[in-house]
């Protein structure tokens, strides 16, 4: 699912791209309407980025390895978990 939203961004700026800019803005003033206050201000703070601890690397090229071989936990399974 994250994938898809992540797709549709994509699409998204490439579309915003290849606008004229008189549509540019536009479309700028319409998505500025679209987005509440709080998370417009979200969207423009800064990325913080952390560095990754030698830990952290570890336990994510463990993952990778892991779903390299097929071991993987499908959604479901993860919710019905929680019984959902």
């Amino acid at each position: 699912m994250e994938s898809d939203l992540q797709h549709a961004r994509e699409q998204a700026h490439l579309l915003l791209d290849v606008l004229p800019g008189e549509k540019l803005a536009a479309v700028r003033n319409l998505l500025e309407v679209m987005v509440e206050p709080l998370s417009r201000s979200l969207a423009a703070a800064p990325v913080e980025e952390e560095d990754l601890t030698p830990e952290t690397s570890a336990a994510l090229d463990r993952a990778s390895a892991s779903l390299d071989r097929g071991e993987s936990v499908s959604h479901k399974e993860v919710l019905s978990e929680f019984g959902l």
